[in-house]
């Protein structure tokens, strides 16, 4: 895969109580095709699923050692599932 991977601790964010969809969506949009966008977070992002899917996007979820979640988006490039 050629591209980039952006990498997005929003375990913080939720431990203050402030919802990070903003700043997931800002880094979606900033995103090229063939990026990857990875998603730290304190539980499985279940409504991420449908709504970056509804975009393109595929995923992988990793449980961590330290029991959180690692969620991988990606969004294939123009001719990635050519082969």
């Amino acid at each position: 895969m050629d591209g980039r991977t952006v990498t997005l601790d929003v375990r913080d964010d939720l431990r203050r109580g402030e919802d990070p969809f903003d700043k997931i969506t800002r880094a979606v949009k900033g995103l090229r095709a063939g990026d990857q966008l990875v998603v730290l977070n304190i539980f499985e992002p279940v409504p991420l699923y449908d709504v970056l899917g509804a975009q393109g996007f595929t995923h992988r979820t990793e449980r961590t050692p330290e029991g959180d979640w690692q969620v991988t988006f990606h969004r294939e490039a123009a001719g990635d599932g050519d082969a």
